[in-house]
């Protein structure tokens, strides 16, 4: 058996299949998907970031189906990410891959990041989802009912509360069977504690019933838990140890680039605690330039300044600014021509972090990197890998990945310490890290 996760945007592709790379998995997250397919014949999990997140629906649907075409096989089960927040076109997308995939089993929970599902309803944090500022910002006035959405996309839907979950065993398989041979086509399953996530994925892992996963990063590390999940072929790696870090940090490496395109909350904690405790300097790069790049007057000006910085081997800060006109829409647009200004500068890096998916998935485009080897996990869903295809610049290039909203507030400052206190000869061997 062998896993294919199909992700609508990079850093959620990445904190979805890194915990089957935490559990001595080899886990290749690509960036495109060939319509014959990869050759990736060593990976037991391929983590396909489609980029459909702010596409039209029917675009996206379209696309992740075309995804599990091209990509499935004998023996390979199919997981959906979705967004823990429900962002994106989700709905549409399951509904694309339910006639070709069987039931879809949904549990979007992440109880460790606060994430949970009470009668098909996200909290966060114990609040409802659609009184936070992730859920404002994009669906203002929507309802985030995952029954609702789902109906909305053609799909008839069944319940499973916790109580019924919790049974597990076998009454949990015959509970879940009997949803699938009555031809429903979604099974929402509520979960509060990882416990939960990990009694769903005992359960359905056993079923030979048509099904594939929808859910976030949390189910899918439960069922990457799970001893003899790909048989005896499977391409296990050496065990993963705790990282130890030295008392210093080491001063001889190349500079770390970190990467802010996300304008959240989350987003503004994490910075202000790298650069008070790891001295960066920060350079804020105005929306207007990133709009007009080589035809803004400032544009030579702001990609000098960045190679300036980079060239005396000090660590940077580097993110979009926001003004005025500023449109959440505009995201990918922003970040591509932030990449185009990182571009000439690129090779002179021995580390890169980027947080949020947009801006992850266009400074590794523009610079030719297409598939990423997971290696570790810093944090929950903070995960660090390595250019599977990598050129003579960037053979000790570590790259973590983050999205925007997600995570504590020293998660950045934890991806910072990792690149600079293990050594790239053996940052293939950790496993989940010290939370510093």
């Amino acid at each position: 058996m062998s896993m294919l996760i199909i992700a609508d945007d990079l850093s959620g592709a990445a904190d979805c299949a890194i915990g089957f790379a935490s559990a001595g998995h080899r886990t290749v997250v690509t960036l495109e998907v060939p319509a014959h397919g990869l050759d990736e014949p060593t990976a037991d999990v391929i983590a396909a970031d489609t980029d459909t997140r702010r596409l039209a629906p029917a675009d996206a649907a379209q696309r992740t189906a075309a995804a599990w075409q091209a990509l499935r096989a004998p023996g390979r089960r199919l997981y959906k990410k979705i967004d823990s927040t429900l962002r994106g076109n989700w709905a549409a997308e399951v509904a694309a891959l339910q006639p070709l995939a069987g039931l879809a089993i949904v549990a979007p929970a992440f109880p460790a990041t606060g994430r949970t599902l009470r009668s098909g309803r996200v909290f966060v944090q114990g609040e409802p989802l659609e009184a936070t500022d992730t859920w404002k910002l994009e669906n203002a006035g929507r309802s985030a009912d995952l029954h609702a959405m789902l109906a909305q996309a053609g799909l008839s839907t069944a319940q499973l509360d916790v109580d019924a979950l919790r049974e597990g065993g076998d009454a949990l398989i015959a509970r879940i069977a009997a949803v699938a041979g009555s031809g429903t086509q979604a099974l929402v399953v509520d979960a509060e504690t990882g416990h939960d996530l990990l009694t769903l994925a005992q359960a359905t892992t056993q079923m030979d019933e048509d099904l594939f996963w929808v859910g976030s990063g949390g189910l899918a590390r439960e069922i990457a838990s799970l001893e003899g999940l790909f048989g005896a072929g499977a391409s296990k790696a050496r065990a993963p140890q705790k990282a130890s870090y030295p008392s210093q940090p080491r001063h001889d490496q190349a500079p770390v680039l970190v990467l802010v395109g996300s304008l959240s909350a989350v987003s503004e904690r994490q910075c202000a605690m790298l650069r008070e405790r790891a001295g960066m300097a920060e350079l804020t790069v105005p929306p207007a330039v990133l709009r007009e790049r080589e035809h803004h007057a400032d544009w030579p000006a702001w990609q000098a300044r960045i190679g300036a910085a980079l060239g005396t081997r000090a660590d940077l800060l580097l993110r979009i600014g926001r003004d005025n006109a500023f449109d959440a829409a505009e995201g990918a647009m922003l970040s591509a021509a932030l990449a185009a200004l990182v571009k000439p500068h690129f090779a002179t890096l021995g580390g890169l972090i980027a947080t949020g998916g947009e801006t992850a998935r266009a400074m590794l485009s523009t610079v030719g990197i297409r598939s990423v080897e997971l290696i570790a996990e810093i944090e929950a869903g903070v995960a660090v890998g390595k250019p599977v295809e990598a050129n003579a610049a960037q053979t000790h290039l570590r790259i973590v990945t983050k999205a925007g909203a997600f995570g504590t507030d020293h998660a950045l400052f934890a991806a910072w310490r990792y690149l600079h206190e293990t050594p790239a000869a053996l940052s293939g061997t950790t496993g989940l890290h010290d939370r510093a």
